[in-house]
């Protein structure tokens, strides 16, 4: 695979490229989807190829194959460096390509169970146990349950001389309740509406253990129906982590791609608010707020050894004490800005050209629990799991629904509200963060669905998160 992706390289700088790297990639995928107790879908897929970038001036070429002969291999990286060479005579501004350290060297994600190996029929039984579960509940209308394994091996090589192996295994999934009224729907999920994934075995869902929580998540779909709305009002906000860390991934997460900030890209997510010259000391919320971007956490789904430039995995700091201190950046846009690249390009697949992506970024935790932050409420709602989200291109406006919530009176959880919603203005509604949880109910949340580019691409990313709490949030707006 090596001597490959070598060969590719070897024909991008025969051809003019002052620098160019590939990566041979083989990958394969496991879906399984289940509702009201029968298998609907049963996916297995595998593909392998090779994706060569070339450097020319200020300006890249990229192309593929899944040909692996000597020859497609050569002339897809000599096809890279003839697209470069067409885009250069449109030059860009003088780029620079920031250095990195070269290493020869592999890296593959923690297993305890191969997701792979379990058998189909365990992992199908299990999710028509849970949806027979479900629909146990009277009023329960529809019953879905849904798990997804990734596995991935990626041979990266670059001219500067890098050499690396990785192999990395995802695994989750999860499960809904829709209850079906006169004139409505309500809808619960477990562990959040897009599933939970993380890095890791088949060990990751067992830990979520779905049939002990398909009960309750069935008989509150239901109780929605015959609950109160919520109503518009200012109050304080109290979300649950997989709501909060749906709230990072999009007003903090896509906001600080550097792509986004210098214009480079405004595909599906806009670009950005962001200033880079106000780098250091814009604010972005309040004290508590500690954002960071950290490719290296055990476990979460934006984690890896090396990103797909060769640059290792680490933390960077985007947020401190509510002061925007970071981006998410590559080799290239790393150098514009006179910043040290922080190993965040990434590709879906061989055949898509890597750009900046998300890795893990996370809110660090406070103190405290849940139970103690809703103590310390008088008044106030609690939301939960996100039903509906709506931002606008340069991430500052916002709308959010969850599939339910309930309201806090003197410290205490009160009746259920159904349809909730909540607005904010993306600085303002992070300078009013003025509780959060600590570390013993943080969760590595995984977001397995961000779209990007054109065309697109998706990524996995994660975003840890604890319970937290705003003050005067605008709370259930429609329309």
């Amino acid at each position: 695979m090596f001597d490959s992706a070598q060969l590719a390289v070897q024909g991008a700088l025969d051809a003019g490229a002052s620098y160019a790297d590939a990566r041979f990639v083989i990958s394969r995928s496991e879906t399984i989807d289940v509702q009201d107790q029968n298998l609907t879908q049963l996916d297995h897929s595998e593909q392998a190829g090779i994706g060569v970038r070339a450097l020319i001036g200020s300006s890249w070429g990229f192309a593929a194959t899944a040909d692996m002969s000597h020859e497609a291999v050569r002339e897809v990286g000599e096809r890279a460096a003839a697209i470069a060479e067409a885009s250069a005579l449109v030059p860009g501004p003088p780029m620079e390509f920031a250095d990195v350290p070269v290493h020869d060297t592999s890296w593959s994600t923690p297993v305890s169970e191969d997701p792979f190996e379990v058998p189909l029929s365990e992992k199908v039984d299990m999710l028509i146990a849970v949806t027979k579960t479900l629909q146990s509940v009277e009023g329960v209308g529809v019953a879905t349950g849904s798990l997804a394994f990734w596995d991935t091996e990626k041979w990266f090589i670059s001219s500067n001389g890098h050499r690396i192996h990785q192999h990395l295994v995802e695994s989750g999934g999860g499960f809904s309740a829709t209850a079906i009224g006169e004139n409505e729907t309500q809808i619960r999920s477990y562990p959040q509406s897009f599933g939970q994934f993380e890095t890791g075995g088949y060990e990751t869902v067992r830990a979520w253990d779905y049939e002990a929580n398909a009960l309750r998540i069935a008989e509150e779909a239901v109780a929605l129906l015959s609950a109160d709305e919520m109503e518009e009002r200012e109050t304080s906000l109290i979300l649950e982590g997989s709501q909060l860390a749906l709230q990072i991934h999009e007003s903090v997460g896509h906001a600080i791609e550097l792509d986004r900030i210098l214009g480079w890209e405004a595909a599906f997510a806009g670009t950005s608010h962001l200033d880079l010259q106000k780098l250091g000391t814009h604010r972005y919320g309040s004290e508590l707020m500690n954002i960071t971007a950290d490719a290296t956490l055990p476990g979460a789904l934006g984690t890896f050894g090396y990103d797909d430039e060769g640059t290792p995995a680490q933390s960077v700091d985007i947020v401190d004490e509510g002061r925007w201190v970071g981006v998410l950046s590559g080799r290239d846009s790393a150098a514009i800005a006179g910043l040290p690249p922080g190993g965040m390009v990434r590709g879906d697949g061989f055949n898509r050209l890597p750009m900046v992506r998300m890795t893990n970024v996370g809110l660090l935790p406070g103190t405290g629990t849940l139970e103690e932050i809703i103590a310390d409420t008088d008044e106030g709602v609690y939301m939960s799991t996100n039903r509906s989200w709506s931002i606008d291109d340069r991430r500052l406006n916002f709308q959010f629904g969850t599939e339910i919530a309930w309201e806090i009176k003197n410290g205490k959880i009160g009746r259920m509200l159904k349809n909730p919603t909540y607005t904010g203005i993306t600085p303002q509604f992070w300078g009013s963060l003025d509780r959060l949880a600590g570390e013993s109910e943080q969760v590595h949340w995984g977001t397995p669905n961000c779209g990007k580019g054109q065309p697109e691409q998706v990524a996995h990313t994660g975003h840890s998160a604890s319970p937290g709490r705003f003050a005067n949030v605008r709370v259930g707006v429609k329309g």
